[in-house]
């Protein structure tokens, strides 16, 4: 079994608040970040100490996705709606008010922007419009999570209520619905290939699904020792990360679901606090942002 090298290279600070959305830009080099502040800020990591502030709204912001071929950046503000902002000007261009509620994440799909909210809806916003085409409501609990898999024209869910549903992207209609943990799930991802969905939830636990069975639940893991936040797949799809309350990071197999590495604060030099996102920005670039208000950026090589 080979090793892994891991070690920090920067911290980036700048917010005021826990850190709780991360998004990757245009090149390898470039994300966005945001969170309680209400703070959207874009780094470089070729100029680590060099933030640049894109926005400043009210409330916090739990949602960031960059659109590459429009070059915006949509940000899920709380209690309000999304704000389109361009990257290159670094200017608002468009706003929905879509809900009072929180926005916990976005995804998209071709023209087709899917919002996840606190009361149970999903909103799909066209974006060459900036206009709703449609609402799906699967529960009356939080959407947490979304994820998307092409291959198959679905749109898969995580809620509070412990479900797992998964909607045909081509008519929005409900698929298959499953009981698939025991609290609330935090964190979907679909593997590169398309072939499983991982998630992750509020009561610690990995699970690994078939996305032709439909969805037979493939492995269970337990994962962590409190609430699973978030993960990430590497761009090779060979390995996946996660983050966590118990303010680690660990770096997993995604085919056998072995743990490899624990990143920490004791050994690494980690997060202090609940780490809320992951972001696999390269090969060897992993990012990390937390309560803690600062977001780390990682180096990581694995031994042959």
């Amino acid at each position: 079994m080979p090793g892994i090298l891991v070690n920090k290279l920067y911290d980036f600070k700048g917010h005021r608040s826990s850190v709780y959305a991360l998004e990757k830009g245009n090149t390898p080099n470039i994300f966005f970040s945001a969170g309680g502040d209400g703070l959207v800020a874009r780094w470089n990591m070729q100029h680590p100490d060099q933030g640049e502030l894109m926005a400043k709204v009210p409330n916090s912001v739990y949602a960031l996705h960059y659109l590459t071929d429009r070059n915006l950046l949509a940000v899920g503000h709380n209690q309000d709606g999304v704000h389109f902002i361009d990257v290159e000007a670094k200017k608002e261009v468009a706003s929905l008010q879509l809900t009072s509620n929180s926005i916990f994440d976005i995804q998209s799909y071709k023209n087709l922007l899917f919002v996840s909210t606190g009361d149970g809806t999903i909103f799909v916003v066209d974006v060459s419009t900036y206009k709703t085409v449609q609402k799906i409501s699967g529960s009356t609990q939080s959407v947490r999570c979304l994820a998307i898999n092409p291959e198959t024209k679905e749109l898969a869910a995580g809620y509070s209520d412990f479900y797992i549903r998964v909607f045909s992207l081509e008519d929005f209609t409900l698929k298959t619905e499953w009981l698939s943990h025991n609290n609330s799930v935090f964190a979907l991802r679909y593997s590169n290939d398309h072939k499983f969905l991982i998630s992750a939830s509020r009561d610690a636990r990995l699970k690994k699904w078939d996305a032709a069975s439909p969805y037979q639940n493939m492995q269970e893991v337990p994962a962590h020792l409190y609430a699973i936040n978030n993960l990430a797949f590497s761009p090779d799809g060979k390995h996946f990360i996660t983050c966590s309350m118990d303010k680690t990071i660990k770096v997993w197999n995604a085919e056998s679901m072995k743990l490899l590495k624990v990143i920490d604060r004791a050994r690494h030099g980690g997060h202090g606090t609940s780490v809320n996102k992951v972001l696999w920005l390269s090969d060897h670039r992993l990012v990390s942002a937390s309560d803690d208000r600062n977001i780390c950026v990682w180096d990581i090589h694995f031994e042959n």
